[in-house]
């Protein structure tokens, strides 16, 4: 009885062990795929096909995620061809179906009708142009009312992605293996992108390698302790430090082992947003290409006399050399 307890207990702990290794991405990814698992902008690299194209798409939060310029192209892309379509068909109605009474009419019955869309689409309402008929009328009201759906959905998107918070943290492009408190540490810097205040931060750091088990390469996750995983304010920049004492996954390894075994440093961001009150978080990567052994931070702080602010240069974020 106390061997098959003791053999079901190894069994529940393989199972937590399969389990960590996984962390959501699915054995075949863990195991197989040498690819790049988190691009450094927080996407993730992966891909899934085979569901229905309706299933798949969801309007609404496309429209939140996508970017300004995009969205701001869309809108007007929107407008355009809805006044387009809607001047055709003032145009398709007939002559006369509309009439201007400026004091010099276009004489395009085409760009009459599209102004006029426009007007109503809008609710300018010049009165220069006038609809004559049961049918002009009544293809007025039913822009009227597609206008008035269209211009609160519009509203309603612009407001959930102003009020959508975000974070816009700025990693540095490498991580160095530095001297460190009579050992090595693995290291990377980040600062705010914005101006924003953000509280009660908290980094997580993964490393993801491929390893030998039972003669099969399978990629193994470890959750790297840091120096610091919590700080309270985040007004300036913050050097995220993993010491590599005897216990540390990246003891006695060097930039040949990052690259065979295929190392990447997985970042996971999370932190309140003091505006909004609310979680925001981002993620990002390191790979073995981005580590620098050997080298270390210079220093972001800029030198002020007394009584002037702390202030760092974002510009030297990145900026290493060789550690003495």
């Amino acid at each position: 009885m106390a061997e098959q307890t003791l053999e079901n207990s190894l069994g529940t702990d393989e199972i937590l062990k399969e389990e960590d290794r996984d962390l959501g991405f699915g054995a075949v990814v863990s195991g197989q795929s040498r690819q790049r698992l988190l691009n450094t902008d927080g996407s993730f690299n992966v891909s899934r096909t085979g569901l229905p194209l309706l299933a798949s798409l969801n309007f609404y939060h496309i429209l939140l995620t996508m970017k300004w310029r995009t969205f701001l192209m869309l809108v007007l892309l929107l407008y355009f061809l809805s006044n387009i379509v809607f001047g055709l068909l003032y145009t398709a109605i007939g002559v006369g179906s509309l009439v201007d009474t400026s004091s010099v009419p276009m004489g395009n019955e085409f760009l009459t009708g599209f102004f006029f869309s426009v007007q109503t689409f809008a609710t300018i309402g010049y009165g220069t142009i006038h609809p004559v008929g049961i049918l002009p009328n009544l293809l007025v009201t039913i822009e009227s009312y597609y206008s008035l759906l269209a211009n609160a959905l519009i509203t309603g998107v612009v407001f959930a992605r102003f009020a959508r918070p975000t974070a816009k943290v700025i990693f540095s492009e490498v991580c160095v293996i530095a001297p460190y408190r009579g050992m090595e540490a693995l290291m990377f810097r980040m600062v705010n992108g914005r101006n924003n205040q953000m509280i009660e931060v908290e980094v997580k750091l993964l490393f993801a390698r491929f390893v030998d088990e039972n003669g099969k390469k399978v990629r193994r996750f470890d959750f790297l302790k840091l120096e610091r995983e919590k700080v309270t304010f985040f007004p300036l920049g913050w050097t995220v430090v993993h010491p590599i004492d005897e216990k540390s996954p990246l003891h006695g390894l060097s930039q040949l082992d990052y690259k065979r075994t295929d190392a990447e440093f997985l970042i996971l961001f999370t932190a309140m947003d003091e505006t909004f009150a609310q979680t925001v978080h981002t993620r990002s990567s390191y790979k073995p290409d981005e580590i620098r052994c050997g080298f270390k931070f210079v220093s972001f702080y800029n030198e002020v006399e007394d009584g002037e602010p702390i202030s760092i240069d974002v510009r030297k974020l990145s900026v290493i050399e060789r550690a003495d």
